[in-house]
């Protein structure tokens, strides 16, 4: 009877055991590392550990699996032993009994429970098992050894291929996640996407086009640049010489009515000059350095393909900025249920997202876009289908399309599926 009772106390020790390394396993796995690397800087000695322990995961992994079978081996033979004896030394049923037991015990007092405890506080489980763990993984150092000499020969011999994760898709889910459950609000997760995504959005993506452009010729009188500037309620205006195409410099709407009539080229500033390539970061570091608001865009001949300032940039990060002499427009107003009017100057990417859609065209703008669809300049009336849309041109000018009124459909059936 002693023994059986010692044998049930080690047993118990071992199961123990097998939860730990079973939490510690999931633990690890689980632990946020910005996280635990917030609370190393704020003086976790336990969490620098975990961080630092965490560098050599494979080496964690092979010490967890290690002592996990041990203890599980360990315990069947003892059950086994244990359940012979209780059954008068039936060697048949008893191993039977010992097996069902032992795999009931285990599941749910080895794996299952303990697993869901350490996922519920990974970092927390993962500061209370480091230092155990770390005695343990430098007792089977050779064993270590054996396994990570194992693991490159298979690697030589299957060569398996190296998967890059896609970050910035893992922190867009992460962000998306966090907005789902409530943990941030809708601004705090359109700024942080937007922040995600701007490097990959480009200067021809987000440029006034050379149509809206609105400039002053070297040789316009001064009461002449007096009036643009109090119609277009811009600060400052490029200007060029002969044409569009040929754009020098800009002038500060503030030089202009301080210089009193004096030389127009002596208050206009040199302009950078920017392809549409052009990444928006770096051209937010390139007007940084410059000390400029303002470049102009040029085309693959050399010309001018429009104008994009450092608000426009900023307004891809904090969205759109108003201030008390802007004329607020609405770039989509729903008419009815079904309908809605849009301004062809708003950017495609934004009508697809206003409409639930993914976007599959490399088009800057929705006025782009009617002409690509349409294939020919567009006239009031002129109309298409584009998936479940139903468009109709409602507005034009001689260059582009102005306005469309969109009309969505029910989607069919083979494409819900």
């Amino acid at each position: 009877m002693d023994s059986s009772v010692s044998r049930i106390i080690v047993l118990a020790l071992l199961i123990i055991f097998s939860g730990y390394f079973s939490a510690t396993e999931t633990a690890f796995s689980a632990c946020n590392r910005i996280r635990l690397k917030n609370m190393a800087a704020d003086g976790n000695k336990k969490a620098a550990l975990v961080q630092k322990m965490s560098e050599n995961f494979d080496k964690i992994l092979s010490t967890i699996l290690i002592g996990n079978n041990l203890v599980n081996i360990l315990a069947t033979v003892i059950a086994t032993a244990l359940f012979i004896d209780l059954c008068k030394g039936d060697e048949t049923i008893g191993s039977a009994v010992a097996t069902a037991v032992t795999t009931v015990v285990v599941l749910i007092f080895g794996e299952i429970t303990p697993k869901s405890i350490a996922k519920d506080s990974p970092e927390k489980f993962a500061m209370f098992s480091a230092p155990f763990l770390r005695v343990l993984m430098a007792f089977f150092a050779p064993l270590n050894w054996v396994f990570g000499g194992w693991k490159k020969l298979i690697s030589l011999v299957f060569k398996p291929k190296n998967d890059i994760s896609d970050t910035e898709a893992e922190l867009l889910t992460m962000v998306e996640e966090a907005e789902t459950e409530g943990d941030m609000e809708a601004g705090e997760v359109e700024l942080i996407r937007n922040a995600i995504e701007f490097n990959d959005i480009e200067v021809g993506d987000i440029l006034q086009p050379r149509v809206d452009v609105v400039a002053i010729e070297t040789e316009d009188e001064w009461d002449e640049i007096d009036k643009i500037f109090r119609e277009s309620g811009y600060s400052r205006l490029p200007v060029y010489r002969d044409t569009i195409d040929n754009i020098i410099g800009v002038v500060n709407q503030k030089d202009f009515y301080m210089a009193k009539q004096k030389s127009l080229r002596s208050i206009t500033k040199p302009i950078d000059y920017v392809v549409p390539s052009m990444k928006i970061s770096e051209l937010m570091v390139k007007l940084q350095k410059s000390k400029a608001h303002m470049a102009a865009v040029a085309d693959e001949y050399g010309g001018t393909a429009g104008i994009i300032t450092l608000e426009d940039v900023i307004e891809e990060l904090v969205g759109e900025i108003w201030d008390e002499h802007d004329e607020i427009v609405e770039e989509f107003r729903q008419i009815n249920k079904e309908e809605h009017r849009i301004l062809c100057s708003a950017n495609l990417n934004d009508m697809f997202e206003y409409f639930d859609m993914e976007a599959d065209v490399d088009i800057p703008t929705v006025s782009g876009w009617v002409v690509e669809e349409l294939k020919h300049m567009p006239v009031p009336g002129d109309t298409f289908e584009y998936e479940n849309l139903s468009v109709k041109v409602t507005k034009c000018d001689l260059r582009h399309v102005l306005e469309i009124v969109v009309k969505v459909n029910e989607k069919k059936e083979d494409e819900e599926e």
